[in-house]
């Protein structure tokens, strides 16, 4: 349902606050024999979305085909935040950057007197939550200056392994989405190229993204903060600035990926108005082109919510997707279970397919 921006900030306070439990990890697995075929779509439902994913894959990868995409091409692109895992009532960078602030505050006195962090302590998250991608960087960034780059990995490594969402009390990372996870197994099998291109801080993503969706770090596009390169007693190290170098959402998400894959995709999933600019691009280019968005349909199962949403707002998404003839997945009509760990509990989980 969609909810109001007053019991959205009580919905966050309580995931910032709430402890984690510590829970083994589990890697991606290999990739099942029949991943190349429908049949590996096992947590989708018989309709007209899984229909139009398996008929374009069909369409641009049999050779025969007027319509047959080369291997090279085959670029397909995700958005994360509600492409992948949740987003409500918080992006879990958010929940991550909040907790970070609460335990190094007390190295940082000055920030009782400097917004945000002077709201954030004391517990006021409404214009914080309210800046999605753009505010969660700069707190980001403040929070772990002065980390290296390996400090900073391996804090989110740790953090990972414990973290857990309240309302569903399972570890983030058990909370991808089944049948997307088995779309990206698909893909890969039959030879698509995946990438992940999000708001959210390139390195904060890549270890999850490496170990749930089997998408390697070279292959994850994201914001990024500023670094500085330095020899200290003949050792080198790259250290976190407190400053955003670079926030992909919205428009710059096409010129993120023009810059670093320099080939337009193939196919392209979002999930909210951020991600219309990266659809538009992919739809516009030569040939057949799938462009896709998750609708958060479900309230039973995850969250309901679109064009009234304060966090992953779906709105001139939802008419141009009517006008261009973009996919629109339904998640409760379409997906027959929502998470990984449910999957995995009924023992239906389809593994992910090595990286390529």
């Amino acid at each position: 349902m969609i909810r109001t921006m007053h019991r959205y900030c009580i919905a966050l306070a309580a995931v910032v606050l709430s402890a984690c439990s510590v829970t083994p990890r589990h890697d991606v697995s290999e990739l099942p024999a029949d991943a190349s075929t429908a049949a590996s779509l096992a947590s989708w439902n018989d309709t007209t979305a899984k229909r139009s994913i398996v008929d374009f894959v069909q369409l641009v990868t049999t050779p025969e085909s007027k319509d047959f995409v080369p291997r090279a091409d085959r670029i397909a692109v995700f958005d994360n935040d509600g492409t992948l895992w949740p987003e409500q009532p918080a992006s879990v960078q958010l929940v991550f950057a909040l907790q970070r602030v609460k335990t190094v505050a007390g190295k940082h006195p000055e920030w009782k007197r400097q917004e945000p962090f002077r709201s954030i302590l004391k517990g006021n998250l409404k214009s914080i939550a309210a800046s999605g991608d753009t505010g969660s960087m700069r707190v980001l960034a403040a929070a772990h200056a002065g980390m290296t780059s390996d400090q900073f990995a391996a804090l989110v490594h740790e953090w990972f392994d414990s973290a857990s969402d309240p309302r569903f009390n399972r570890l983030y990372a058990d909370l991808a989405y089944q049948p997307m996870l088995e779309l990206l197994a698909y893909l890969r099998a039959n030879g698509f190229k995946t990438y992940l291109v999000t708001g959210s801080d390139v390195e904060f993503v890549r270890d999850l993204a490496q170990r749930v969706y089997g998408i390697p770090p070279e292959q994850v596009i994201g914001s990024t903060v500023k670094y500085r390169y330095a020899q200290t007693n003949g050792a080198i190290s790259l250290t976190r600035l407190a400053q955003v170098d670079n926030l992909v959402d919205g428009s710059a998400k096409p010129l993120a990926i023009d810059r670093v894959i320099g080939r337009r995709p193939v196919i392209a999933f979002g999930n909210s108005d951020g991600d219309v600019p990266m659809l538009e691009w992919t739809s516009a280019g030569d040939g057949p082109r799938l462009a896709a968005l998750v609708h958060h349909t479900d309230a039973e199962r995850e969250y309901a919510y679109d064009r009234t949403s304060k966090s992953g707002k779906l709105d001139k998404g939802l008419d141009e997707a009517g006008t261009k003839g973009w996919l629109v997945v339904d998640m409760k009509g379409d997906w027959k279970t929502v998470f990984k760990a449910d999957a995995a509990a009924s023992g239906a989980a389809a593994t992910a397919a090595p990286a390529n």
